[in-house]
């Protein structure tokens, strides 16, 4: 049976409240969940509008390649195992570069998605729909202290509620080259966006294989009896959990590195102002620095990620948690770094983890699959996923629809450079 939910209502702004109550899968065989805007506009590209491709993954990636085909008029089936930006998608810091990957490969891609992310908030709203705005970073040494104090450095460049200890404030990135979004809200409004606005279906299941005839798509096939979805293209943007599919591991590897979070809700959040920080942290029992970093949000809330480490993946991203001990690090940072953000002070909103995709090179994996026609990857992105979730999202699109990539050179990222470098 599949469930059909006409939301003809819904806007951009309303992602947040409507995609977070979708239901999981809680039976061995479960209905697939469809849902549908029953009075979608049509997009004007219709040269496009009768190929169907299916975007397999709902994190930032696929929604975002998702939101760009079905707005370049192609009919858009995306399939998410579980719920929408529900692993690192959700759990991310949101932080966003101009200029951060320059000197590498990341550098283009990185650019476009940076300015893409400005005009993408221009048409969605935003600041109001998912909190984009841009912000101060600051680069900052802190040394745990075995006894709090309030005493904090003197210096212009630290905003006021840093207010511990802290030495070598530098300013690395300002209101023209860094900015932020709540990963998870930004992802939902753009999902919803193209479902109200172009007709994008979303399934909640999970991919079994790519069905290949001939050496060409066919379609994908769904676990549990659940059926077939017809496609003349397919997207695979399945993250850390690419290399569940065969097709995929035989040519490269994905890895999982398990990065954990905090989310607190200062009792005073008007004094927290818009400044990211790139801590270099020295515990108090020595040792090697940690390298964590802390974002306001302009919802109220104070994100903290580090403590970083290789781990297996799990095969469901609801059962990622995060290790006490590392929660217990990141909550002593932010009681090193303000008096508003330790114990007492500060509400513990959510305690996290999450896997980002890495690939052996370091550079993510995007293009069509070699000797699989209508077969695309968009995946490894590492810590940037967020920040180059739209250019990818874009070129995907081109490629699919027109061939090619117009807004970045996608050749430094194909997966035919793998080709005869199997990983095991």
């Amino acid at each position: 049976m599949v469930t059909v939910v006409s939301s003809p209502s819904l806007v951009p702004s309303a992602a947040s409240s409507w995609l977070v109550s979708l239901p999981r899968r809680t039976c061995k065989f479960p209905s697939i969940l469809l849902i549908r805007a029953s009075s979608s506009s049509s997009s004007p590209m219709d040269d496009h509008k009768q190929k169907r491709v299916v975007v397999c993954g709902g994190g930032v990636i696929g929604v975002c390649t998702a939101y760009f085909l079905a707005k370049k008029g192609a009919a858009v089936t995306l399939i998410e195992k579980s719920s929408v930006a529900c692993a690192a998608s959700g759990k991310a810091g949101g932080f966003l570069a101009l200029d951060w990957c320059d000197g590498g490969p990341l550098s283009n891609l990185a650019r476009a998605s940076f300015n893409l992310h400005r005009s993408l908030a221009l048409e969605l709203d935003g600041p109001q729909a998912y909190g984009y705005r841009p912000l101060h970073t600051l680069s900052v040494t802190l040394t745990e202290q075995t006894q709090v104090t309030a005493t904090r450095t003197s210096s212009s460049n630290l905003p006021a509620w840093v207010d511990r200890p802290a030495r070598n404030p530098r300013t690395i990135g300002t209101t023209e080259t860094t900015a932020q979004v709540h990963p998870q809200l930004f992802t939902r409004t753009l999902l919803s966006s193209a479902v109200v606005n172009h007709g994008l279906e979303v399934v909640i299941g999970e991919v079994d294989r790519v069905e290949v005839e001939g050496g060409r798509v066919r379609g994908v096939v769904l676990k549990h009896g659940d059926g077939v979805i017809a496609a003349d293209a397919v997207v695979l943007a399945l993250g850390p959990w690419s290399c569940r599919l065969p097709l995929l591991s035989s040519l490269f590897r994905v890895s999982g590195l398990k990065a954990h979070s905090i989310v607190l809700e200062p009792r005073d959040p008007a004094a927290i102002t818009p400044h990211a920080l790139f801590l270099s942290y020295y515990p108090a029992q020595g040792g090697k620095p940690l390298d964590p970093e802390v974002y306001p949000r302009p919802t109220g809330e104070v994100y903290l990620c580090g403590m970083s480490a290789e781990a297996q993946v799990p095969d469901d991203p609801e059962e990622v948690v995060g290790d006490p001990e590392s929660i217990k690090v990141l909550l002593r940072v932010a009681a090193s770094v303000s008096s508003h953000l330790e114990e007492g002070e500060a509400h513990l909103k959510a305690q996290q983890a999450c896997f980002l995709p890495c690939t052996d090179d370091g550079r993510p994996v995007i293009g069509e699959m070699p000797n699989v026609k209508g077969c695309y990857v968009a995946t490894g992105h590492s810590c940037w996923g967020i920040l180059n979730g739209p250019a990818t999202g874009a070129a995907v699109a081109e490629l699919v629809l027109d061939g090619q990539s117009s807004i970045v050179d996608l050749s430094p990222f194909s997966p035919t450079r793998f080709v005869g470098l199997r990983k095991h």
